[in-house]
């Protein structure tokens, strides 16, 4: 089984980096006794993902086009995965800019949903996915002010659920600055040791 886990930090020595990599080795250290699990790390500012939405994105939502080429090897890459992990900082309660444009402009109208006369129709049935968020703020102003549930609402129903997708796991990890970075990483070791069991049990 494949993991795609994509990372939306411009910096490659970030906490962000730090645990995409300890959810690819912790899917490796079950790989070794289950042959065929494997992992890809599309790390978008390395790559040069542009995240703007263009005159050309808006074209492939109007279907008066087909999605340019680096849309194409986004959704590829996509579909050849078992599972979604997405791990990003939170900037202003939300996904960053890299990542909600790579949002934007990869599920499109045509591929991860459809319209057919008022109806919509969810294309990523099937996809399992895994948010990690990286924060800044501690849990409990997240939970005062409702921003965890804003996230939830804009997030994995707004993005995820609109397509069919199936959010398995989501995750804050708190006061990123504070003490607590090595619990941090050994929470996305662990997650990753268990990716493909919590795809199976849904399955």
């Amino acid at each position: 089984m494949h993991a795609l886990i994509v990372v939306g930090h411009h910096d490659p020595h970030s906490l962000t980096h730090a645990l995409a990599r300890q959810v690819a080795d912790g899917l490796a250290s079950v790989g070794l006794a289950s042959v065929g699990h494997s992992s890809e790390i599309a790390d978008l500012a390395s790559e040069g993902f542009d995240p703007r939405f263009s005159l050309a994105d808006h074209a492939v939502h109007r279907r008066l086009a087909a999605p340019p080429a680096d849309v194409l090897n986004e959704q590829t890459r996509i579909e050849r995965a078992d599972a979604l992990v997405l791990v990003y900082p939170i900037y202003w309660w939300s996904l960053p800019a890299l990542l909600k444009g790579w949002v934007e402009r990869v599920f499109s109208n045509g591929w991860a949903f459809d319209y057919d006369e008022g109806t919509t129709i969810k294309k990523l049935r099937g996809m399992k996915v895994h948010l990690i968020g990286v924060a800044g703020a501690d849990t409990g102003t997240f939970e005062r002010h409702g921003y965890g549930e804003a996230m939830r609402v804009q997030i994995e129903h707004g993005i995820f659920d609109y397509c069919g997708a199936e959010v398995l796991s989501s995750t804050l990890l708190d006061d990123s600055e504070g003490p607590d970075q090595a619990a941090h990483l050994h929470h996305a070791l662990a997650l990753g040791k268990k990716l493909f069991a919590d795809c199976q049990a849904a399955a």
